[in-house]
């Protein structure tokens, strides 16, 4: 495992006249758990479909796992995974099938035991035969966890991972993705509009406005350094455009 499970340098992405994102630069450190924050049309999502190679970047470099991922990531694709309530599984196949359909893409051996250990660890059992078009918000939620799961990724991307849930299933969600973190050193990758989640998972935040880096920190620093309670007063800050003033504020 190289020392940095992600390396961004320069990365830059325009549609037409439009400016995604704009010179980023971050890396993620192998084992990390690495908030990427901002408000809708900040870049973020963007930005995590050129980390998986969806988006061809206009000009920059990614390395993801030691692999140039403008050439070399199909060397490392089947060692990540990626996870979004907002991406729609095939609506007429049951989660077991959908699940089965992913894990022989990813090479899983045994895959009748994988799926049945992701259904009982995330909770899916009552309804892994059921139709995936079929099933309540938050069910889906957990069954495209259970997809970003199949392989037992080394870098976890994951957009909005408790989105739709119920505060106490999300809570468990939250332990189960620390504890996968914990027992196999995986790198995470997490973008939330959550801020009290990102304060209790995340080592690192980095805030996009407007498609460029303005602020990074451990979510106590940040916060110390807005002379905010939290990170979600920090979040308002730094989206209405109100950050250079707010830690200017904090410094007096």
């Amino acid at each position: 495992m190289p020392e940095n499970a992600i390396e961004v340098e320069g990365l830059r992405k325009q549609f037409d006249q439009v400016v995604a994102v704009d010179d980023v630069g971050f890396t993620v450190p192998a084992g990390g758990f690495v908030a990427l924050l901002g408000g809708n049309g900040a870049g973020k999502t963007t930005t995590i479909g050129m980390l998986l190679g969806l988006i061809l970047p206009t000009s920059g470099r990614i390395t993801v796992l030691g692999a140039d991922m403008l050439r070399q990531r199909y060397r490392v694709l089947p060692r990540m995974n990626f996870s979004s309530p907002y991406v729609d599984l095939p609506h007429r196949l049951t989660v077991a099938e959908n699940l089965g359909v992913y894990a022989h893409l990813y090479g899983v051996r045994d895959v009748r035991a994988r799926i049945a250990a992701l259904a009982r660890d995330l909770d899916l059992e009552s309804f892994v035969k059921r139709p995936t078009g079929s099933l309540s918000a938050g069910q889906r939620t957990r069954v495209a966890l259970a997809k970003a799961m199949v392989n037992e990724p080394d870098l976890l991307l994951l957009d909005e991972p408790t989105a739709s849930l119920d505060p106490d299933t999300a809570d468990w969600v939250r332990g189960y993705l620390r504890d996968y973190r914990a027992r196999t050193g995986a790198s995470v990758l997490l973008a939330s509009h959550n801020m009290s989640e990102v304060e209790r998972l995340c080592d690192d935040v980095l805030m996009l406005r407007r498609g460029r880096i303005v602020d990074q920190g451990a979510p106590a620093d940040l916060i110390a350094r807005y002379g905010r309670d939290n990170l979600e007063q920090v979040f308002l800050d730094i989206a209405r455009g109100q950050g250079r003033a707010a830690r200017e504020a904090a410094a007096e």
